[in-house]
């Protein structure tokens, strides 16, 4: 059997409703915890997950 692992959300650590394998790979991954009601952008690749921080929006000059 293939092992399969929770993704867990990196706010809190509760389960999410995804399932992640030890062959799956995701890149720029929108996830979303239903528990605090927050979507971050994670990457996984061999069961490990990485959390991908965005820069802050800048104010345009004129």
């Amino acid at each position: 059997m293939i092992n399969t692992e929770w993704i867990r959300c990196p706010v809190r650590g509760s389960k999410t409703r995804d399932k992640i394998r030890k062959d799956t790979v995701l890149m720029n991954y929108p996830l979303y915890c239903p528990k605090c009601k927050q979507e971050t952008l994670i990457e996984v690749s061999n069961l490990k997950m990485t959390v991908i921080k965005e820069p802050d929006a800048k104010t345009q000059s004129r």
